[in-house]
């Protein structure tokens, strides 16, 4: 379940609440460098139940890339299709990873399963990249088509049937999450093809989540959980460059925030509602990881083991065990990370009497794909 979209303020109601609620404490966690297949930066991308990692390795000069698995503290080079890179961008209980990689004739999605790498082919065009797995086995992602301008949203089907999922009316779409009910997240452009809005797909339908004014901004959902909940990313006012991290659940949107500077994103978000991503810090002059624990943004970096030597950039996928993995800088180097939770206890919070529900609105503009890197501007 994966990877951003923004958000935008509206107005909100009062109401009050004089009661306890029972909030969760933020949990202490072990750091586990992950290490690097090619000797230069490491970027972790997903997680499965188990503990499972996938991601990317770079080489000392930045090329190539290989994707990689990490199990039970190894680390192992996943190869390519034959060509020179490949990315690893998901990975479901089954140990199944899909990703992106080069072939002889192109560049393809691609399945590794039980120790081989297979091309999941195209929607008739040359190139294709896979983004998301469920445990049953269907891979979305986004492909070129023959003859055609643009890229398509796809979903590949156990069956082996790459299924072309349209678009809202505009050029291009790309999906980047779903659950093990099969709903499918992602992006589209519009008719015209100047503005591109999160969209939801289900039983062969897909909506656009823009609910909330201005509709004329851009935004992204970039993954969603087995209870039908999205994350994303959108920006906030109309003509802007601040975008924000953003959940979408039972019809109502919430920004999520910062951690003091202008723009965050979402990354992964896991059956428990808990979201991680990465937003700048005040001043814009660092990016940090964070989780969203339902109440607020917490700032990964606060809660790591005394004299580790990171600083978390992003974290990009979560788990249900509360698992988080992404990258940050240890020894000069971006390394991919997986941080485990030692301890969650349940604590009685007193609330404030009174507070503001708010109601948002969803927006964004250009979003790079996900093996062009960059989550934040």
């Amino acid at each position: 379940m994966s990877f951003r979209k923004r958000i935008f303020k509206i107005l909100g109601l009062g109401c009050l609440l004089t009661t306890t609620s029972l909030a969760w404490a933020l949990p202490s966690y072990t750091i586990t460098d992950l290490g690097t297949t090619l000797g230069g930066d490491s970027f972790a991308t997903g997680i499965n139940t188990s503990g499972q990692v996938v991601g990317y390795s770079y080489a000392d000069t930045g090329w190539p890339s290989h994707a990689f698995l990490y199990t039970n503290g190894v680390i192992t080079d996943l190869g390519t299709l034959g060509g020179e890179f490949s990315y690893a961008y998901d990975i479901n209980d089954n140990g199944q990873v899909v990703g992106v990689s080069v072939n002889g004739t192109g560049t393809r999605a691609f399945i590794y399963s039980n120790g081989f790498m297979t091309a999941l082919g195209t929607l008739g065009g040359t190139w294709s990249a896979a983004y998301g797995i469920n445990n049953s086995g269907q891979i979305i992602g986004e492909s070129s088509r023959a003859g055609k301008v643009g890229q398509h949203a796809f979903l590949y089907n156990t069956n082996g049937v790459m299924t072309d999922l349209s678009t809202l009316g505009g050029t291009n779409s790309s999906a980047f999450g779903i659950n093990d009910s099969g709903q499918i997240v992602g992006r589209s452009e519009l008719v015209g093809d100047r503005v591109t809005h999160a969209f939801s797909y289900t039983n062969g339908i897909m909506t656009d989540i823009r609910t909330y004014y201005p509709i004329s901004n851009n935004s992204e959902a970039t993954g969603i959980n087995d209870s039908g909940e999205v994350i994303g990313t959108s920006y906030i006012t109309l003509g802007s460059r601040t975008r924000h991290a953003v959940l979408y659940a039972n019809g109502t949107l919430t920004d999520l925030g910062t951690l003091g500077g202008t723009n965050s994103s979402a990354g992964g978000i896991n059956n428990k509602g808990q979201v991680v991503g990465g937003s700048f810090t005040t001043g814009n002059l660092a990016a940090h990881a964070f989780l969203y624990n339902g109440v607020q943004m917490i700032d990964l970096n606060s809660h790591l083991p005394t004299g580790s030597g990171w600083t978390l950039h992003s974290a990009t996928s979560i788990n249900d065990t509360g698992q988080i993995v992404g990258y940050g800088t240890i020894n000069g180097h971006d390394h991919a990370f997986l941080m485990s939770p030692i301890l969650e206890s349940p604590t009685s919070v007193p609330e404030p009497a009174t507070f503001a529900l708010l109601g948002l609105g969803l927006a964004g503009l250009g979003f790079s794909r996900k093996w062009q890197g960059g989550w934040v501007e």
